[in-house]
């Protein structure tokens, strides 16, 4: 699937104007491309009466792309379900779910036309930002489970629930998006498939598709397993059960191998690890519904409110009193500094160095590389010298000295004959 946020900075400008269908063309005007996924594009657009923009998914139905007529009709019908539950739930209208503008369909494409998320997915926030503080971990998981508990209020189950899938708007305001996996629960209904992002399914859908436990469908719950991943990578930078050998991953999965390992959780208060413990249950009749997981403690934490009148006698009087207090609380307690022995020993320890390493390796390797086999970035500080740097650059040198150097030509001569 292919979100429909993004940036629209440097983008290729041969792009703009391209025309389309004129079911399409007579109403909007395509530019940028935002992005590509495996069965569609993602293109700014602008109304042509309006100068509005947003943001347009072009999927080719004709099949020439997708690998012939039976690949296309799913895709034809993928789409067209994302259609039919994204206009049902727009119907009552909720702030933290994409807004479907318009839907064009002609005899080589579908153009669903979306509201534009300028900020683009939650991952690529989270990749630049690489962990969130408790706050903003809060408020972005009110927003999505907020948007969960009213999805299964519709009788509808998303299946897909990840950072790729949630946008953020120009305001940060968080809005889940592609609904192309999203099922309807009626009556005789049951959901057998296995479909969504491996590192993001709950335990019971892997069962279910495997035959075990007599696991014979899931449900709604699933999506609140998605939720329980989704706040664990917010917070430390990395999802709980990743692991590069996916059946070691889909195995911790099932049976809920995860834990709160030090140091990214030292720092992270109890909680909200409560939270997510009652989110990541393999049971999911013992797992939290969205309703019961706004009710938790986590979220009944009131932020301070913004003062919207300006006080300045009380505004110098308050910024003295913090400067009091920093300077008493130094007093009393020291200032912390890391020493150079600290660095040393556990440098992977230290907040900000972690943070920094993290960040190197996801650019590095695009992936969220951490503990597994093999994988541990603190494992690049476990490792000493084999051989004392001093004699081995004095062996070097005096080898150089005694071994004779080869020409070019008399090497040659040598083959030669």
């Amino acid at each position: 699937m292919m979100t429909i946020g993004g940036s629209i900075d440097n983008q290729d400008e041969t792009d703009f104007g391209i025309e389309y269908d004129d079911a399409f063309s007579s109403k909007y005007i395509a530019k940028h491309i935002l992005g590509r996924g495996v069965s569609s594009t993602v293109r700014l657009c602008c109304d042509r009466i309006t100068n509005d923009e947003y943001a347009v998914k072009i999927i080719d139905i004709t099949g020439q792309n997708h690998g012939g007529d039976n690949r296309a009709e799913a895709i034809q019908e993928e789409y067209r379900n994302e259609v039919l539950v994204l206009n049902k739930l727009i119907e009552g209208g909720h702030p933290n779910i994409i807004n479907l503008i318009d839907f064009i369909e002609s005899p080589t494409y579908f153009f669903l036309v979306f509201e534009l998320c300028h900020s683009g997915e939650l991952f690529d926030y989270l990749t630049a930002v690489i962990t969130l503080s408790e706050k903003k971990t809060r408020a972005i998981m009110r927003s999505v489970i907020s948007a969960v508990a009213y999805i299964h209020s519709h009788n509808v189950v998303h299946r897909d629930l990840k950072p790729e899938n949630i946008l953020l708007d120009a305001d940060l305001k968080v809005k889940i998006s592609d609904f192309g996996m999203a099922a309807e629960l009626t009556e005789g209904v049951y959901l057998r498939e296995l479909c969504g992002t491996p590192g993001y399914m709950a335990p019971e859908m892997l069962k279910c598709s495997m035959g075990l436990e007599n696991i014979s469908s899931y449900g709604q719950k699933i999506d609140l397993w998605a939720c329980g991943v989704i706040m664990y990578t917010l917070l430390v930078g990395r999802p709980p059960f990743w692991h590069r050998k996916k059946m070691l991953m889909l195995r911790a999965i099932m049976e809920g191998r995860y834990r709160f390992g030090s140091p990214e959780w030292d720092d992270i208060s109890d909680t909200p690890k409560d939270l997510i413990s009652k989110l990541l249950v393999v049971d999911p009749k013992l797992r939290v519904s969205a309703e019961e997981a706004l009710e938790h403690p986590f979220f009944q934490q009131t932020e301070v409110p913004i003062q919207t009148s300006f006080n300045a006698r009380r505004k110098f009087k308050a910024v003295c009193l913090v400067v009091y207090g920093v300077v008493r609380l130094r007093h009393y307690l020291g200032q912390r500094i890391v020493s150079p022995h600290t660095i040393q020993e556990n440098p992977y320890g230290i907040k900000a160095i972690r943070k920094a390493l993290d960040g190197c390796a996801f650019n590095i390797y695009r992936h969220w590389v951490k503990k597994g086999q093999g994988q541990d970035r603190a494992a690049l500080f476990a490792n000493s010298p084999k051989m004392d740097i001093k004699n081995m650059t004095s062996s070097l040198s005096s080898s150089q000295q005694t071994t004779p150097t080869i020409s070019r030509s008399s090497s040659l001569t040598g083959i030669i004959t």
